[in-house]
């Protein structure tokens, strides 16, 4: 999961923008008929390295984005952006799916479909290559993305780890 250091301590200075990646219509048949629940799960960042999700259940389909959205405040990263891209390739899975992250030069725009997608550009990453194997389903494609970028690492991280400078990390 995500490490430790990265969890943000305080929401209140945030500006948050909240996204939407699925909905799920349940449904329980009781004695009286059947009983309509929804569960939506909502990606919410600042487009600038701050990222979290959340799952909200409710009666009525607006409640359980709130929901949603209140949870995912309470689960927020910070994810180290380097130039639009993430700064090293990273690989997660997450139940039955699995993801592969790929840093990508600029203009390469983010190519990565629904539930990644909506996570990377929550966080701000402009410029990615995203893969998706095994499973589709939404809930363990948001909690994947969002592990990988947890583990992800700044490069000034790394030199301060390696005791060398920012620029021998990218020159080797």
């Amino acid at each position: 999961m995500a490490n430790k250091n990265n969890r943000v301590k305080s929401t209140n200075d945030l500006e948050l923008k909240d996204r939407l990646v699925a909905i799920n219509r349940v449904t329980k048949v009781t004695k009286g008929g059947r009983t309509f629940t929804f569960a939506a799960i909502v990606v919410v960042g600042n487009e600038n390295g701050i990222v979290g999700w959340g799952l909200g259940k409710a009666n009525e389909v607006t409640a359980a984005i709130a929901k949603g959205v209140e949870s995912a405040k309470k689960n927020l990263i910070k994810v180290p952006v380097h130039k639009g891209t993430i700064p090293h390739e990273q690989v997660a899975k997450f139940g039955g799916s699995r993801i592969i992250l790929k840093p990508a030069s600029a203009g390469t725009g983010v190519k990565a479909g629904g539930a990644m997608r909506a996570v990377l550009e929550s966080v701000g990453v402009t410029d990615v290559l995203a893969k998706s194997k095994g499973s589709s389903n939404p809930h363990n494609l948001v909690k994947a993305t969002i592990a990988a970028l947890g583990e992800m690492r700044s490069p000034m991280t790394v030199a301060q780890n390696r005791g060398i400078s920012v620029d021998k990390v990218f020159n080797g």
